[in-house]
């Protein structure tokens, strides 16, 4: 009887499903931020006000892990101090930033699908927006290999506006119908580089009087380019990156531009006490098509998926938020440079002097040569407080030059400036700034 009683329970044991306990993290982060805008985005004209508001990013994080499975989703409100009335039953604040699987395929294959970031090299064509407090995430289907230093990327996203029955239409503003990817990183000696290629599909959204597309063609445009090629040599660093874009544009002209940029970056100092003052000096040059050409050519490269406000001016008159799209492009020389105190206190400086690289068109209709745009200087510092938070602010001042001013139709403000202060709680994260390059 005892032997039959062993043997139930061994069986019992041996059939029973076996229990996996997973591990479950749960993360936040906050960035509340002011801003004076008097010139912030584009042009401030004589006879307006500058505005003044405080907004906020809070963002709640949680993470599933089970044995090679994981999972993640992050939700955030985004909205404006006093935008809704106190007694607020419900807005359309909350959104969900992230929200994907991933899971093992092999020794070095992970697979990745849902919606989540797609933040590569410096962040100049594709970067997760950390700066914008909506941020930046895609739809997306992601294979990874990653070995020591090679990691292959590669996948696409197909969007849609809902699950029709039928017609394929894609009418939501500035994004991409479809797309495919393929990113490699990896290291020889003392030499960091990466390989990009991006493909993608997108069908003009707009509509005729009778609510018909204009134009439903899929067109097609590709960027390809170095986005890292970095050396350090003792205290000086030298990279540089470049793209390429071919194809057709939304309106279905040709497509030929580039983007590429060279600096040289130097540690002055770097003492015991954690004292560090480091320079960099640097050249941007972003295709353009002349303000009078009228054709199917289109020599204007598009900044698309990066985090644009970390270049060009923290002032963002160029390549952020679509402006600047399809202009004259760009020259950019520019100088940054960063004292750290310690560990959790910097101060720093940028110069930008640009001006474009076709032809603005005049307020007579024709060519301007002088191609000067302006100067900016950019002025930020940080403190790390404690573990869990940050200040960190800044002030920026846009000079114009006469050959811009010449180019507007109204009269724009004598003084074109912009200031911030904005604390950062990530107590998990080693990023304890935003929106500022070393």
């Amino acid at each position: 009887m005892k032997l039959l009683k062993y043997s139930l329970g061994l069986l019992c044991f041996v059939l029973a499903p076996k229990t996996s306990f997973g591990q479950f993290n749960l993360d936040g982060q906050m960035l509340i931020r002011s801003e004076y805008r008097n010139g912030y985005n584009e042009p401030i004209l004589e006879n307006m006000d500058p505005a003044g508001f405080i907004a906020h990013r809070a963002r709640l994080q949680a993470g599933y892990t089970l044995d090679d499975f994981n999972f993640f989703m992050s939700v955030q409100d985004v909205r404006t101090w006093g935008s809704t009335p106190q007694a607020n039953i419900s807005d359309g604040f909350l959104s969900v930033h992230e929200a994907w699987g991933e899971f093992k395929a092999g020794e070095y294959w992970k697979i990745k699908l849902g919606r989540q970031e797609l933040n590569y090299d410096n962040a100049r064509f594709l970067g997760n927006l950390d700066w914008a407090l909506q941020a930046r995430s895609h739809d997306f289907a992601l294979v990874k290999y990653e070995k020591g230093n090679s990691k292959l990327h590669f996948g696409g996203g197909f969007n849609q506006v809902g699950q029709r029955l039928s017609d394929n239409f894609f009418s939501t503003p500035n994004q991409y119908r479809s797309a495919q990817l393929v990113h490699y990183e990896d290291a020889i000696g003392n030499l960091d580089f990466s390989l990009l290629f991006w493909n993608e599909g997108r069908q003009n959204p707009a509509l005729d009087p009778t609510g018909q597309p204009l134009n439903d063609d899929i067109h097609f445009r590709q960027t390809v380019g170095i986005p890292t090629l970095k050396t350090t040599l003792n205290k000086t660093t030298l990279s540089g990156y470049f793209y390429y874009q071919f194809g057709k544009d939304i309106n279905g002209f040709n497509v030929s531009a580039y983007n590429a940029s060279a600096q040289i970056s130097q540690l002055i100092f770097d003492n015991q006490a954690g004292r560090k003052w480091r320079a960099t000096l640097g050249y941007e040059v972003i295709s353009g098509t002349d303000g009078n050409v009228q054709g199917t050519n289109n020599n204007s490269y598009s900044l698309q998926y990066g985090t644009n406000h970390l270049f060009n001016g923290l002032m963002d008159w160029f390549f952020v938020a679509n402006r600047w799209e399809n202009n004259v492009g760009l020259h950019d020389i520019y100088l940054r440079s960063r004292y750290s105190f310690n560990d959790k206190f910097w101060i720093q400086a940028n110069g930008h002097l640009f001006s474009s690289y076709a032809d603005p068109l005049g307020l007579n209709g024709e060519l301007v040569s002088d191609k000067s745009l302006g100067t900016e200087l950019d002025f930020t510092f940080g403190v790390i407080i404690n573990n869990s938070v940050s200040l960190q602010g800044g002030y920026s001042q846009l000079f114009l030059s006469d050959a811009f001013e010449n180019t507007q139709i109204v009269e724009l403000n004598n003084t074109q400036n912009w200031a911030y202060l904005m604390f950062v709680f990530r107590p998990n994260s080693k990023a304890k700034f935003i929106g500022v390059l070393q």
